[in-house]
């Protein structure tokens, strides 16, 4: 096996080995592919017969992400699928039993020495009943919901203290997360408080004791010499010592994706900070805390208000062919992921445009929820008929091509992000060229702040006709700028804080506190609650009644 290269951020994690671990750190840190991995296989490894687990908020997301790397990470240090473990069915003959072996292999890891690892998705109830658990792999942290995890996980962690009980892993958790943009998602950062520093500092400086007397006793066999009794005894020592430091410590550390600059490069970084939000820049590259507004514009939104929508039986296909063939996934991007769009219905949009960023946000009215299902943007030389070909690529399999376009007066008369025509034009000739029909509604001028501010609140509060609901997975940025859209005084009363919109880019302000999103998202609610499109479901996909 070649030479296996870690980060400072890894090695750090590996050799303190704390019991609780909980690493904040920005994208492309690797802390899939080289923190969790080397947790998972050691535990795997080290504990022969036990059963771990792997919480992931969604099936969606372990599907994509966490197994994925696990199993990348595996394959290059030798670990094969099919040989040395299996994923999603029943351990092969010559595979050794677990201690207490799950009651199906569906969602199973299995280990040739009997440890398994159990996907434990929070989207599908029950996913962690009736457990026993070693361990614990918690990804994707700000995702997590805290409560479950607390009522339904964590109890589980309990493990078998008469096999692993010498182990400083055993009942071992490791979190991972970028920094979180909510409070609810901020449950894990308490665990900063919990740290004993100067237990970590004496973990640090018995590992470093340990390396020194490994390598006076290398040396002194190098030389042709027995290394003396005393230094096999201190080493023995050392490392009783070091197990009960580790059992009983927690080690919190944030790191910015800069940690990893020697393998991702600037030109990483740069384009990071170019196509990402300001917000998700700052809290998933740089790792850097952010204050939420708390009387911002959409004061009334809560996290009542997001959900979960996957699809399980087109993400368990995929899961199966994993199971089946041992080739690691790349899922496609496409609706036929999610559960909540209702395919015979149009897809309804609200979109905002600039001439450095353009969006589309889009949505089902269904009953008294007006379900917002997916946002898209693009930014720079990226125009409106990129924008709108991610759109039509992501609902290339929906039913109904049909969509309910809803635009004010910004979109008329203006031509500055694309050509001579105005936002409208475009807009509607973009879809028809990849065979949508498009239903134009024009709503008229855009509808004063306070009165927006009013509308919009007391939706969320459940006081109109049309209550907002978001796909957390297809609208994180959206949401971020929902979040932090602050307020200003008007003459009126209430205004959304705009100041920065139209600023320049500047390498110090990268579209700070951009409002554009969260335009389109008003545009598409108004749209829907004001101006319904009774029979709109009834437009076929060439667009005849």
């Amino acid at each position: 096996m070649a030479d296996v290269y870690f980060n400072n951020p890894q090695r750090r994690t590996q050799l303190i080995g704390a019991n609780t671990t909980v690493i904040v750190a920005g994208r492309r840190t690797g802390k899939t592919d080289s923190i969790a991995s080397p947790f998972v296989l050691r535990n795997m490894q080290r504990m022969s017969g036990s059963t771990g687990g792997i919480v992931v908020p969604t099936f969606k997301h372990g599907l994509t992400n966490t197994i994925p790397g696990l199993l990348a990470a595996w394959k290059r240090w030798g670990f094969l699928n099919g040989v040395h473990y299996v994923v999603g069915r029943k351990p092969p003959k010559g595979f050794q039993t677990a201690i207490i072996e799950p009651t199906d292999y569906e969602h199973v890891i299995s280990f040739y020495n009997g440890s398994r690892a159990i996907i434990i998705s929070q989207d599908r109830p029950g996913s962690s009943n009736s457990l026993t658990l070693s361990w614990l792999l918690i990804d994707e942290a700000k995702f997590i919901d805290y409560e479950r995890l607390k009522d339904e996980t964590l109890p589980a962690n309990g493990g078998i203290k008469s096999y692993f009980g010498k182990h400083s892993f055993n009942h071992s958790i490791l979190i991972l997360s970028d920094m979180p943009q909510t409070k609810k998602g901020s449950w894990f950062l308490h665990y900063e408080d919990k740290m004993d520093k100067e237990l970590i500092a004496t973990i640090e400086a018995t590992v470093c004791e340990i390396w020194k007397v490994k390598q006076r006793i290398k040396n002194d066999r190098a030389a042709g010499k027995t290394p003396p009794e005393y230094l096999r005894k201190h080493l023995r020592h050392l490392d009783k010592q070091l197990n009960q430091m580790r059992s009983v410590a927690v080690y919190y550390k944030e790191y910015s994706s800069i940690e990893n600059l020697q393998l991702l490069g600037e030109t990483y970084i740069k384009q990071m900070k170019r196509d990402l939000t300001p917000l998700t820049f700052q809290t998933s590259i740089l790792c850097q805390r952010i204050g939420i507004a708390k009387d911002g514009f959409y004061s009334s939104m809560r996290e009542a208000h997001y959900y979960d929508a996957s699809n399980f039986e087109y993400l368990d296909a995929m899961w199966a062919d994993l199971a089946a063939t041992g080739e690691l996934l790349t899922l496609p991007t496409t609706v036929q992921q999610d559960s909540d769009v209702v395919p015979d219905m149009p897809l309804y949009i609200g979109m905002d445009y600039n001439a450095n960023i353009n969006w589309i946000v889009a949505g089902q009215p269904v009953g008294k929820r007006l379900n917002v299902v997916k946002s898209f943007y693009t930014k720079f030389e990226r125009k409106i008929p990129a924008l709108i070909a991610d759109f039509c690529a992501y609902y290339e399999t929906h039913q109904n091509k049909t969509v309910v376009f809803y635009y004010d007066t910004t979109a008329l008369g203006s031509n500055y992000a694309v050509n001579e025509q105005d936002f409208r034009w475009v807009v509607i000739h973009e879809f028809e060229r990849h065979g949508w029909h498009v239903q134009d509604v024009y709503i008229g001028n855009p509808m004063k702040h306070h009165e927006k501010y009013l509308e919009i609140n007391e939706a969320f509060a459940g006081r109109r006709k049309l209550m907002p609901f978001i796909n957390r997975q297809n609208n994180e940025d959206l949401i971020l700028a929902l979040q932090t859209a602050g307020v200003s005084r008007g003459r009126n009363g209430f205004r959304k804080d705009k100041g920065g919109e139209k600023l320049a880019e500047t390498e110090e302000d990268l579209l700070q506190h951009r409002t554009d999103g969260t335009d389109a998202f008003d545009t598409l609610y108004i749209g829907c609650a004001k101006f319904p499109q009774q029979n709109v479901s009834q437009i076929s996909v060439s667009g005849v009644l």
